[in-house]
């Protein structure tokens, strides 16, 4: 006995027809989504652009330099500042900030004495003694690019302060005391060692190579 199969109704014409309308509709809607983005990102209204109307620089002023800049330190320091308040709760009113600080430390010899009484030739031209202050420090120069707030915590006193004034709490009084503790540890380093140290080096061999066959470099604090 054989069995015959028969094929499944086919769909009604009408029903194949919503199906066409709904992807048409999904593709569509799809269309104006990428297109209303791609045109709001072309005439964002609430966007911004920074335009720069400064005015060019102008030099005031030029200063003859006379020092030899020896040695150079690269420092970095955390620091950490608590502010609280004397009768409320550090959740209430006070803050708490970590601050990331890295800058250079220069150290530079005074050249200037050179000119006058600094350098003793001998009567035959084959010895030099040469006089010179002790190296001292730059200004610490921190590094913008390098220094950063890791983290801050605040109570919320001064979240609202801050929400409202518009603008973030000032920073230079951190940058300030990484300042401070660094030129703190350039003092506390051999930097300046190491720059006394250099120009002896510089000098001897410059002065070598103009016929001296012996130099001696001594600083003002020296016998």
């Amino acid at each position: 006995m054989t069995t015959s199969r028969t094929a499944p109704p086919e769909a009604k014409p009408g029903r194949r027809r919503w199906w066409r309308y709904g992807a048409a509709l999904l593709v569509l809607a799809a269309l104006l989504v990428v297109g209303g983005r791609l045109a709001w990102s072309w005439i964002d209204p609430f966007g911004e652009r920074s335009i720069d109307r400064s005015q060019p620089a102008l030099l005031q002023s030029i200063k003859d330099m006379s020092r030899f800049e020896a040695a150079t330190g690269n420092f970095q320091v955390v620091v950490d500042l608590e502010k609280d308040a004397n009768f409320l709760p550090d959740a209430i009113k006070g803050t708490r900030t970590l601050f990331v600080g890295a800058g250079g430390v220069d150290a530079y010899v005074d050249f200037s004495a050179l000119a006058t009484n600094g350098v003793t030739v001998s009567p035959d031209r084959t010895e030099a003694t040469v006089r010179l202050p002790r190296a001292q420090l730059e200004k610490p120069n921190l590094d913008n690019s390098r220094s950063y707030v890791f983290a801050q915590e605040r109570g919320l006193f001064d979240r609202v302060r801050d929400f409202l004034s518009g603008s973030p709490a000032d920073q230079r009084e951190l940058y300030l005391l990484a300042e401070k503790k660094i030129s703190e540890a350039a003092v506390a380093s051999d930097l300046r060692a190491r720059a006394d140290a250099n120009t002896k080096t510089m000098l001897s061999g410059m002065l070598r190579s103009l016929g001296f066959t012996k130099v001696t470099v001594k600083f003002t604090d020296e016998p």
